[in-house]
């Protein structure tokens, strides 16, 4: 039996839990209350469809999860430590927080097959988001139980993913295996009963069919044979889609053109690379000059850097551009933040490191959240020109090509000069053909004349 302000205090810990089993907004299949003696410690477990929690009062209890909240009761301040387990010698896995605005992924690769040993922090399982793959880790050593979810199926943040025991040892391990045998086993058979009866059900309609009609039936084309396959859209794929889409149907967007040469930022490229290599540890590129200037260029054209919210223009005083990325599972646009005060070496090597992280699939979601603009550099897969789509809710994005000799006039005189067209997208609605113009032609400025960029003068 318990008190008044022992109940209190448990519908306080469990929300509102009764001890009929039932909780406000939700209903529990079980619930049960312990004492713990001189302690006056008490602990329910819950258990839901999808997990089962203990929340001990003011005591630790052997489980795995060590997240805490603080609550006030009768004026005192009681610390309760929330923890997942299960039974006895096993934990579960929990699909785990992936952002703020992520609360469903979708499970790609099971790195762990029950019956595997597996070490703490060590990777299980693979789960796609709507803009990157995360890695779920197993919180510490053992053996894996059940795997809890299949392949392709999707998942909800806080869901139970796996189970796992805490014996490491072989013999764990190999009890395991069987039960895992034993479930493909019946899977098997019921799949071969399944395809026996239906391959009877149908053998009898196609006997008397023919012998009705005095012919053979003339054989289907199957358009599996014929060349078409039907592949399911990758998480990332949709959401890519849907954004694309999105920017189409919001923004009244506009492509502006021009063409740089490039000929002083390739001889400087030239001149000093080495150099640059020996006292930076990385290359000299070319994205490092356009970042700058487009830098530059948003300083001086705020509204190049704002955005639309609702019927108000958010200026931005800071410029973190958005540089895309193309990866084997989509194109990410990861953020290079306060470009604004970043040097040509500081730009390399956070770009190099996004880069490799992007392409290798460990980029943190936070890396590509924000961005006030976006550099897309189509000319490294030999595009010449392209009117590139805005990466919402960005007004402005610039496209980058391929470099090319062509013959220009210089002075009077017709010269061949490695040559790139700049496209720049617009979102109407905010920036004018005035302001857009003027942006272009300042990045060529700064872009034809490195200098320009370290003195920051304008002509």
């Amino acid at each position: 039996m318990l008190g008044r302000r022992s109940t209190r205090v448990l519908s306080k810990i469990g929300r509102d839990v009764l001890a009929d089993g039932t909780r406000a907004g939700g209903r529990w299949e079980s619930s049960a209350i312990r004492g713990c003696g001189s302690r006056r410690m008490m602990m329910t477990t819950m258990r839901s469809t999808s997990k089962r929690e203990w929340i001990g009062w003011g005591m630790r209890v052997g489980c795995v999860d060590q997240r805490r909240s603080w609550w006030d009761h009768g004026g005192m301040r009681r610390n309760v430590t929330r923890r997942m387990c299960t039974t006895a010698g096993s934990f579960d896995v929990d699909v785990p927080h992936m952002g703020e605005s992520i609360t469903e992924a979708t499970v790609i690769e099971w790195t762990k097959k029950p019956g595997e040993i597996v070490a703490e922090d060590e990777i299980i399982c693979q789960l796609e988001t709507d803009k990157v793959t995360v890695d779920v880790r197993a919180p510490q050593a053992g053996v894996m139980l059940e795997t809890l979810a299949q392949e392709g199926e999707t998942v909800f943040v806080g869901n139970l993913l796996a189970r796992m025991s805490l014996d490491t040892s072989a013999t764990a391990a190999a009890a395991a295996k069987p039960a895992v045998a034993e479930k493909s086993a019946e899977s098997a058979t019921a799949e071969s009963i399944g395809s026996d009866a239906a391959g009877k059900s149908e053998a009898a309609p196609k006997v008397e069919q023919e012998a009705a009609v005095g012919m053979p039936v003339e054989k289907k084309l199957n358009l599996a044979e014929a060349g078409e396959r039907r592949v399911q859209m990758t998480r990332m794929r949709r959401r890519i889609a849907e954004r694309l889409k999105d920017a189409q149907n919001t923004a009244a967007m506009l492509t502006t053109f021009n063409e740089v040469d490039m000929t002083a930022l390739m001889d400087l490229r030239s001149e000093f690379k080495d150099q640059f290599l020996k006292k930076h540890g990385v290359k000299l590129g070319f994205m490092s000059a356009f970042v700058k200037a487009s830098a530059t260029a948003l300083i001086e054209q705020p509204e190049v850097n704002a955005i639309i919210d609702g019927t108000d223009i958010v200026y931005r005083d800071y410029v973190d551009i958005s540089v895309a990325v193309s990866t084997p599972t989509g194109l990410v646009v990861p953020v290079l933040r306060g470009c604004e005060n970043m040097s040509f070496a500081q730009i390399e090597k956070t770009i190099n490191g996004l880069g490799e992280r992007a392409r290798t699939g460990q980029l943190a979601i936070e890396e590509m959240q924000g961005g006030t603009f976006t550099i897309s550099n189509g000319g490294v897969f030999g595009s010449l020109l392209s009117t590139p789509i805005l990466n919402m809710p960005q007004s402005a994005i610039l496209g980058m090509h391929i470099i090319q000799k062509r013959p220009v006039v210089v002075n009077n005189q017709i010269e061949i000069r490695p040559m790139m067209y700049l496209a720049l997208s617009y979102d109407h609605r905010l920036i004018d053909g005035r302001e857009a113009v003027s942006f272009l032609r300042r990045i060529k400025t700064l872009v034809e004349d490195p200098r320009r960029l370290l003195l920051d003068v304008e002509a």
